[in-house]
C-alpha cells in the first residue's frame, strides 16, 4: 500500500516549531509580522488570505491586513506595497493574486522589498536561487516548491539522483521547483514537461517522482505511473459531481494511480498546508535574519 504524505500533520509540526522560534524572537524584543494585501472580494482569495492569518494566530505572528476595492488602480496598490516596505512591524508580506484586470502584477511584485518577500517570488530572490546552487541561502525561498521538498524530506524520501518529472510550467511551482531540486543538497535530475512537450506520457512513465501542477483534473493516470513512483499532486481543480451536483476539489493525479505508487500526496491535504507553513517559515526567518 502506498504511503500517504500527510501535509496537514507535517505542517502542524512545522508550526509548533515556529511557535517556539517566535517566542524566542519576542524575548529579544522582535515580533514577526505578516502583511497581506487583498484587492477585491474574490471568495477564493478571501478564504486563502483568512487562512494565512489564522495560521499567524496559531504561531504568534502579528497580522497586518490591508484591503482595497476591486476597482483599485496601480497607484493605490503600489502605495500599500510601499507602506509595507517601510513598516518595521511588517517583517514579510504578500500581495494576493490575481490583481484587477489592467494592473501590471509583475510591476507590483517588482516593487516589493526583496527582503520582505514572504512568497519568495521576487525576481531578485529567484535570481539569488539561480546564482547559488549550493550553500546556505539568505533570501526567502518560493513557498510551494520549498513545501514539496520539505514534505518529502520529512518522510525520508531521498531525491538525490532521482529522475523527477515536473508537469506544468507555471511560475508558482513548475518553473521554480527545478531551481530547488537541482541544488547540490537535493541533487535530483529534472525534466519539465508542458503543452509543447512531445510524448509527455513517456516522460511520466520514466520518472521516479512525478510533480503534477497543471490544474487539469486527473491528467496523470495510472498508465502514466511507473511502479514505485512517488506522486506529488499540486494542481487544484473544482469539479462538479454529475450525480449530486456538488462541487469538490480534484487534483491533477487520478487517485487510481496511487495503486502503482510507493508514496503520494493527497489533494487536498498534501501540498497546500505545506505552502502555508512555508510562508510562515519565510516570515519568521526574515525576522531572525534581522537579528543577525
Amino acid at each position: 500500500m502506498a504511503l500517504k504524505l500527510d501535509g496537514i500533520a507535517v505542517a502542524a509540526a512545522i508550526k509548533s516549531d515556529l511557535k517556539s522560534r517566535v517566542s524566542r524572537l519576542a524575548a529579544q524584543g522582535v515580533q514577526a509580522g505578516l502583511g497581506t494585501l487583498l484587492v477585491g472580494d474574490d471568495p477564493g482569495s478571501s478564504r486563502y488570505v483568512a487562512g494565512k492569518h489564522k495560521d499567524c494566530a496559531e504561531v504568534g505572528i502579528r497580522s497586518l491586513r490591508r484591503t482595497l476595492p476591486a476597482d483599485a488602480d496601480f497607484e493605490q496598490i503600489l502605495s500599500v506595497v510601499r507602506d509595507f516596505n517601510e513598516d518595521p512591524a511588517c517583517t514579510g508580506f504578500i500581495v494576493q493574486l490575481p490583481l484587477p484586470r489592467g494592473v501590471d502584477a509583475n510591476a507590483i511584485i517588482d516593487s516589493i522589498d526583496p527582503a520582505k518577500d514572504a512568497d519568495g517570488m521576487h525576481p531578485y530572490n529567484l535570481g539569488e536561487l539561480v546564482l547559488h546552487p549550493k550553500g546556505e541561502l539568505s533570501t526567502p525561498l518560493p513557498c510551494t516548491p520549498r513545501g514539496v521538498i520539505e514534505l518529502l524530506k520529512r518522510y525520508d524520501i531521498d531525491l538525490a539522483g532521482k529522475r523527477v518529472c515536473v508537469l506544468g510550467r507555471g511560475i508558482t511551482i513548475g518553473r521554480t521547483i527545478g531551481l530547488l531540486l537541482t541544488r547540490n543538497e537535493v541533487n535530483a535530475t529534472v525534466t519539465l514537461c508542458h503543452t509543447g512537450t512531445v510524448d509527455v506520457h513517456r516522460h511520466l512513465r520514466e520518472a521516479e517522482v512525478i510533480i503534477a501542477a497543471t490544474g487539469s483534473a486527473g491528467i496523470v493516470t495510472a498508465d502514466d505511473v511507473a511502479p514505485g513512483a512517488v506522486l506529488v499532486d499540486v494542481g487544484v481543480s473544482r469539479v462538479q459531481d454529475p450525480e449530486t451536483g456538488a462541487w469538490r476539489i480534484r487534483g491533477d493525479i487520478d487517485p487510481a494511480a496511487r495503486e502503482q505508487a510507493s508514496a503520494y500526496t493527497p489533494n487536498p491535504g498534501g501540498v497546500g498546508p505545506m505552502t502555508r507553513a512555508m510562508l510562515l517559515s519565510n516570515v519568521v526567518e526574515i525576522a531572525e535574519r534581522g537579528l543577525a
